[in-house]
């Protein structure tokens, strides 16, 4: 059969529209399949965070106060009697041992009055032994009634009088010699001296000059203060036999150091609270042979505050807020994030006290928490140590 090209052409522009209508459907399909491997491409993956599991341990908790370190013993040092310094003898700064030599006063004047007062006890001697012999005498006089019993009883006034004498001049030579042995000043105790406050060749007035002062070194005292509710229930807890030990335990730290490495005990405390600050004063005392403390310092102070009980710990890092409310989130099922609210403690040895809201067994999102952004968050877990920033070893957590 014939066909012209008129009818040719005719029969293909009617066959246009369906093949254009089936190559648009089959571009469309590959186009979709493209858009649904990038769109699953582009989903970002779960973000990583180190999980640790809750600690359960022994601890001791302590109630926090500051204080200061005091010496137990300070002297103010003064010369006992007035004369010129002739030497300082010691070096300033320096401890010194109890009884050694620190100043020198002018002992010339001081030794003539020793020497006067032995001359006058050695005169007062010599009369009373001149006393009695004349009594002596008198006595067997009297006996023969050649002497009146009024000069026999003269004689017997005069010898007493000697005696007391002799006493009064033996007196005056101890104070001559006392005076004497104050020239040289000495350290009362043992401790670190101050400065030389007078030099040689100044004046010191008996009782008057300050000539320099010491401090005793070991042990120390740390004096700190304590609130009323504290103090409440630390009678309570005597009364009720329940207090940790009784010596009363308290952990000392310095303002630069971490934690509280020094150990002392509570040694004494105030009889009354102080109403217009409603503490109580308190002291601890504090062995110091390393000579770490100095009196003055500033000290940071903890008294035990219960006896040793087993309590839930996590780092403070992982605890969040929200309004007042504490929380922290923990691993769940296919390694989600899910919040626990929580109620803290106090810190104990860096970590925080869990009081409610955790398990023993529970993972605590600790680093990477600023990932999370809601509860049921799909997280890449990794175990980290509670304790410390470094994860002991980094192993994804199942």
């Amino acid at each position: 059969m014939n066909r012209s090209p008129t009818m040719l052409l005719r029969r293909a522009r009617g066959a246009l529209p369906e093949l254009a209508l089936a190559a648009l459907a089959a571009i469309t399909i590959v186009l979709s399949g493209c858009d649904s491997r990038a769109a699953d491409s582009d989903a970002p993956p779960a973000p990583e965070v180190g999980v640790a599991t809750v600690l359960a341990e022994q601890v001791r908790q302590w109630d926090d106060a500051t204080g200061r370190i005091v010496a137990v013993e300070t002297v103010d040092l003064r010369p006992r009697v007035s004369g010129y310094v002739q030497r300082v003898a010691f070096t300033e700064g320096a401890e010194v041992a109890k009884g050694d030599l620190l100043f020198v006063i002018d002992q010339r004047p001081y030794r003539a009055a020793l020497d006067q007062a032995e001359a006058n006890l050695a005169r007062a001697r010599a009369e009373a032994q001149l006393a009695r012999t004349q009594d002596a005498r008198a006595q067997s006089l009297v006996d023969a009634q050649a002497i009146s019993r009024d000069e026999y009883e003269t004689r017997r006034a005069a010898t007493a009088q000697s005696g007391a004498g002799v006493r009064a001049a033996e007196a005056a030579v101890a104070a001559a010699r006392l005076d004497l042995q104050f020239t040289e000043v000495r350290a009362p105790v043992a401790g670190r001296a101050g400065r030389a406050l007078v030099t040689e060749g100044n004046l010191a007035q008996a009782d008057a000059t300050l000539l320099t002062t010491l401090v005793s070194q070991d042990p120390v005292h740390v004096y700190f203060d304590s609130d009323e509710r504290a103090f409440l229930r630390y009678q309570a807890q005597s009364r009720a036999g329940t207090r940790a030990g009784t010596d009363n335990a308290v952990r000392i730290g310095l303002a630069d150091e971490t934690g509280h490495p020094h150990l002392g005990t509570v040694d004494f405390i105030d009889n009354r609270i102080d109403p217009s600050t409603g503490t109580v004063r308190a002291r601890a005392v504090l062995p110091n042979p390393d000579r770490v403390f100095t009196p003055g310092l500033f000290a940071r102070v903890q008294l035990e505050a219960a006896p040793a009980a087993e309590a839930l710990l996590i780092d403070d890092k992982a605890v969040l807020t929200d309004q007042d409310r504490k929380y922290v989130y923990v691993l769940g099922e296919d390694n989600t994030a899910q919040r626990r609210d929580v109620v803290l403690g106090r810190v104990v040895d860096g970590l925080r006290v869990v009081q409610s809201g955790l398990e023993k067994t529970d993972r605590v999102v600790i680093s990477g928490v600023q990932k999370v952004f809601a509860p049921g968050m799909a997280v890449a877990p990794v175990e980290v140590a509670m304790r410390g920033d470094k994860p002991d070893q980094a192993v994804a957590a199942r």
